[in-house]
C-alpha cells in the first residue's frame, strides 16, 4: 500500500497539490486496504488518515495499519477535515470530482474555505491500471474459480432447465469455492435470447438445439474475474457451428497478437476485421474488451475509439461476439495479463464448440 500512496503523492505534487481527499470506495480500498463501506482518506506527504465512523473503527485499524484511523462522527465530517487541512497547512486540496456528488462537494468546499479545492479526475484510477503482483495473484485465483464453475455447470445443464437455475448454480458454486460475491449479475441467455449481449436469466426453459451463453465472474479478496462461454445443448446446426467458429477465429486472432505497446483500437481491430469481413459488421456492436481489477469495468478498453497504449501489467478481457436477432448469438471471453511479448491467459476453460 505504501508504494501506491507514494505514487499518488508524486502525481499530486506534480499538479501543485499538497493534500488530497479520497472519497471513492474502490480507491480508498486500493490505497489503504480498508474494505468498509463508509469513509474517506486524507493524504499528504507527511501523514495518512482514514476517516470513518464508529461501526468500522476496529475493522479499519486492522485493515489499514499504515493509516491513522479517525472517528469523524465525534466532531462531524466537515470539522474533522477542516482541522486536518489547517493542521497540515494545506493550500491546495485535491478531490475526486468523478465520484463525489455535486451536493457533497458544494457542502465541503463552502464550509472548508481555508484552501483551494482542485479536481484530480481519474488520478488514482490511472495508477490502478497497472496491476502489481498481489493484485495479479488475486485476479488469477478469481479466474480459476470461474473455470471450475464452468466445468461444474457443464455436468448439470440439460433440456428443461431454466436459465435462472443455471445462473443460481454458477453463483452458488463460486461462493462455495471461496468467492465473496459476484463481479456482476450473471448472464445466462439461451436460444434466440442469446442474441441479447446483456440478457438477464429468466424462467425460459433451455431446449435442445439452443445456444446457451453464460457470462459470469466472482470476487476473490476484492478482485474480479470475468469470462464467457457459449455452448449448444444437443447437436449444433451448421449455421451455429459457422457462427461459433467465426467468433472463435476472431478471438484467437486477437489473443495471438495482443501485446504491450498496442493501441486499444488496434487490438479491437484484430478481431473486428475478421467479423466485418464475414459480413457481420452490424452484429458486433460492443468493444473487444475492458480492463478489470477492483471493479469489473476499468480503464483502459479495447474499442474502436481507444487511443490508450496497452502496457505490461494491465489485465484485459478479450470478448468478441456476434448477435443475430431471431437466431441467437455467440460470445467467447477470456481474461489476460498483458506482457511485453504477448499475454498470459487466466482462463483455461476449453473453447472448441461444446455440444451437450
Amino acid at each position: 500500500m505504501i508504494n501506491r500512496v507514494q505514487e499518488l503523492t508524486k502525481r499530486m505534487y506534480a499538479l501543485s497539490m499538497d493534500g488530497i481527499l479520497i472519497s471513492s470506495e474502490y480507491n480508498r480500498h486500493y490505497l489503504s486496504g480498508f474494505t468498509g463501506s463508509s469513509g474517506y482518506l486524507f493524504i499528504t506527504d507527511q501523514a495518512r488518515y482514514l476517516l470513518t465512523d464508529f461501526r468500522y473503527i476496529e475493522q479499519a485499524t486492522a485493515e489499514s495499519p499504515d493509516f491513522e484511523v479517525v472517528n469523524y462522527f465525534e466532531k462531524g465530517l466537515v470539522e474533522t477535515i477542516s482541522d486536518l487541512v489547517s493542521d497540515a497547512r494545506i493550500a491546495n486540496l485535491g478531490y475526486e470530482d468523478t465520484t463525489i456528488t455535486v451536493k457533497e462537494f458544494n457542502h465541503l468546499s463552502s464550509s472548508i474555505d481555508q484552501c483551494n479545492w482542485s479536481a484530480v479526475g481519474n488520478m488514482v484510477e490511472q495508477i490502478r491500471m497497472i496491476k502489481d503482483h498481489d493484485e495479479i495473484q488475486k485476479i488469477r485465483h478469481a479466474s480459476s474459480i470461474g473455470d471450475a464453475a464452468f466445468l461444474h455447470i457443464l455436468d448439470r445443464i440439460k433440456p428443461g432447465m431454466r436459465e435462472i437455475d443455471v445462473a443460481v448454480e454458477l453463483e452458488y458454486f463460486m461462493k462455495k469455492q471461496g468467492a465473496s460475491k459476484l463481479s456482476f449479475d450473471t448472464i445466462v441467455a439461451s436460444g434466440r435470447r442469446s442474441s441479447l449481449p446483456h440478457a438477464q436469466p429468466t424462467e425460459k426453459l433451455i431446449e435442445k438445439g439452443d445456444f446457451v451463453t453464460m457470462d459470469f465472474g466472482c470476487i476473490y479478496e476484492g478482485y474480479c474475474s470475468d469470462m464467457t462461454r457459449t455452448i449448444v445443448v444437443g447437436q449444433a446446426s451448421e449455421r451455429q457451428k459457422e457462427l461459433y467458429n467465426l467468433v472463435l477465429k476472431a478471438q484467437m486472432k486477437a489473443l495471438n497478437n495482443i501485446k504491450a505497446g498496442i493501441l486499444g483500437k488496434d487490438a479491437d481491430a484484430l478481431a473486428r476485421q475478421i467479423i466485418d469481413d464475414a459480413g457481420y459488421r452490424v452484429n458486433f456492436g460492443h468493444g473487444l474488451g475492458h480492463s478489470l481489477g477492483l471493479e469489473v469495468h476499468e480503464q483502459p478498453r479495447f474499442s474502436l475509439l481507444s487511443e490508450e497504449i496497452i502496457l505490461p501489467g494491465m489485465v484485459m478481457s478479450v470478448e468478441p461476439g456476434v448477435y443475430i436477432p431471431d437466431f441467437g448469438g455467440v460470445r467467447i471471453e477470456d481474461l489476460v495479463l498483458i506482457k511485453e511479448d504477448g499475454i498470459e491467459n487466466f482462463v483455461s476453460s476449453r473453447k472448441e464448440l461444446i455440444e451437450l
